[in-house]
């Protein structure tokens, strides 16, 4: 006979939380985990996360829920840089992972939230890494494991928001975000008013011939350069003008949306459509005089138009 049973009694769960606290699972821990364990008891390394999480609120000290210890804070934070995880990513692992809970020193007690995790961690800033960094070369020094001499460390290439300030790539990318920005608006205000026209394969061809004869030599270098440059400028200022119809448009009314929300969002498009405008101006007029008149120190030149999606940065020089 077999007894059917509807669910594990209370008794069976109690026994599966005993049997976990009684595992092995500091023998299970890798190597690193060893000596940064070690590493991370320094009280003084604590202490630097405990005092920037007193700041968080002006009465932090006495008043509140408990938050999360500056302990766990700190080896949290070690954890998710030697794993190269997201906030959300260690807060899964962590809250699943015996071990990953016992190196954290979160042991029983609830997770954090992943929100939670990453409001913390942009509490410690450059500043504080660097007092942590500090910290630990001076263990290192106090231990006699380096001499602390010289210190050489490995960095990791950090994706930047310029390329080679070129004009012509500085004009290409112009057009590409006024095209952007008028295909956006006539996706909401339709066919009415000025229409449309894509210059972006012209543009794109313009920039092949300049990138091809910048590589030449001879005499003819140039003069294949200032031909490639007036037609980029020429197919620009169409682009610039027909943005300045689009944004007179939306003033007057003859692009609109009869939902609040889609006008809203006309409105925003407006607004970035002038903050390019002068911008992309400036390089034609800057490109002009460098290209045509031979003027190569300009005042406040453009270098680079920045990432953003609604308003675009700009480096100037």
């Amino acid at each position: 006979m077999v007894e059917i049973r509807y669910r594990h009694s209370q008794q069976d769960a109690e026994v599966f939380a005993q049997a976990l606290l009684a595992l092995p699972v500091e023998s299970w821990w890798e190597d690193w985990m060893r000596h940064a364990d070690r590493l991370l008891d320094d009280p003084d390394l604590v202490d630097i996360v405990h005092q920037v999480l007193l700041k968080r609120r002006p009465r932090s000290r006495t008043r509140g829920r408990l938050s999360t210890p500056a302990e766990v804070v700190l080896r949290l934070m070690v954890l998710k840089h030697v794993r190269n995880w997201s906030y959300g990513v260690l807060a899964r692992e962590v809250r699943a992972n015996l071990v990953y809970r016992q190196f954290t020193r979160i042991g029983h007690r609830r997770m954090p939230h992943a929100k939670t995790i990453g409001k913390l961690g942009l509490l410690l800033g450059p500043a504080v890494v660097q007092q942590l960094h500090q910290r630990v070369v001076a263990q290192a020094q106090a231990e006699k494991v380096i001499r602390g001499n010289k210190l050489r460390v490995d960095t990791t290439v950090v994706e930047t928001n310029m390329h080679y300030p070129t004009d012509s790539v500085l004009l290409g990318d112009g057009v590409r975000v006024l095209t952007r920005v008028m295909r956006q608006i006539t996706e909401v205000a339709g066919d009415m008013g000025e229409k449309m026209r894509d210059r972006r394969r012209s543009v794109g061809h313009r920039l092949i011939e300049i990138g091809r004869a910048s590589r030449g030599r001879g005499p003819q270098v140039q003069k294949k350069l200032e031909q490639g440059y007036r037609k980029l400028l020429g197919s620009t200022g169409q682009v610039v003008a027909q943005a300045k119809r689009f944004s007179q448009e939306i003033v007057k009314g003859v692009k609109r949306s009869s939902d609040v929300l889609q006008q809203a969002a006309l409105e925003g498009m407006k607004k970035e459509l002038d903050t390019m405008l002068p911008r992309v101006q400036q390089v034609v007029s800057q490109t002009r005089a460098r290209i045509i008149q031979g003027i190569t120190n300009s005042a406040g030149k453009i270098v680079s138009f920045g990432p953003n999606r609604r308003s675009r940065g700009v480096l100037i020089t």
